[in-house]
């Protein structure tokens, strides 16, 4: 029979896993509808680039114009080198950006075939692709917004509180995430401060300027609302705009599946395919 001290220093039974319901199915439908988007419109993208790989600011920008960031190629005898320009800054980037591989053999291209779609150059298939992906995309974050205003996904779940957005508690996320130390517990139920703000910046000020500088990259829409270049500063703003915010979007999208990985790539997964996630009564706050 066990004696009392036996009995004392038995090891616990094993923590009850409890799986909450983390994400609405609008929201999962409409994450994976923008995954599909975001992965075609970044494609199409890059094709219609290659087309004029430098950009300008202001409302105009020839190829002789002085631009502030170009994908180039230079022919060096019976090499093609490749170059990525920032200002006055020249990077050389041969068999990846300004020149690589066709047909097995080097060419200049700005972005690789295999990153582009169609992988052939062709702008009015780009264009094709990248319109309907873009309006697809547009319509698909606006259901997504409409629901989570209406169903209170903002003010319950992304809204950051006072607490939140304390420089102490900032400071203090910041910390545990580059320990790769995550929420766990009751913390895992809902967003983060960092993840919180991660979410708004994208939601309401990556966004609207990518898909506003898109629209005025259109003729057709500046003729309807001319006010869009004066907001953007021309044409050419506005496609530097659309870059820069096209690859912040990428920069995130980056961040956001090593996170995946890194705190549990198959609770998370399940969670965003169907709407489970599972947490242990041993993951208390901390």
């Amino acid at each position: 029979m066990a004696s009392i001290e036996q009995i004392g220093t038995a090891p616990p039974p094993p923590p009850a896993k409890i799986f909450i319901r983390r994400h609405s199915v609008v929201t999962r439908i409409t994450h994976w509808i923008n995954v599909l988007c975001l992965t075609l419109l970044l494609m199409s993208g890059m094709q219609i680039f290659n087309a004029d790989p430098q950009l300008h600011w202001g409302n105009y920008g020839a190829v002789e114009d002085p631009s502030w960031f170009e994908i180039a190629s230079n022919q060096d005898g019976d090499k093609v080198i490749g170059t990525v320009r920032i200002g006055r800054l020249s990077i050389t980037t041969t068999g990846l950006l300004g020149a690589s591989a066709v047909d097995g053999e080097m060419a200049p291209r700005a972005f690789p075939a295999w990153a582009t779609i169609p992988s052939f150059q062709d702008l009015a298939a780009g264009r094709r692709w990248h319109f309907f992906f873009a309006w697809l995309f547009v319509i698909n974050g606006f259901v997504y917004f409409a629901y989570s205003l209406i169903g209170g996904h903002f003010r319950r779940d992304l809204a950051p509180t006072a607490q939140d957005i304390a420089p102490r508690n900032i400071w203090h996320e910041i910390k545990d995430h580059a320990r790769l130390r995550f929420p766990k517990g009751d913390n895992a139920r809902r967003y983060n401060a960092l993840q919180k703000l991660a979410y708004l910046i994208v939601i309401f000020i990556l966004l609207p300027l990518m898909i506003g500088s898109g629209l005025t990259m259109s003729p057709a829409i500046d003729a309807g609302y001319p006010f869009l270049l004066d907001i953007f500063g021309g044409r050419q703003s506005a496609r530097g705009i659309h870059f820069i915010t096209a690859w912040s979007l990428v920069l995130f999208v980056i961040v956001h599946v090593a996170m995946v990985f890194l705190s549990g790539l198959w609770n998370n997964m399940r969670s965003m395919v169907t709407g489970r996630y599972s947490i242990t009564n041993e993951e208390t706050d901390r």
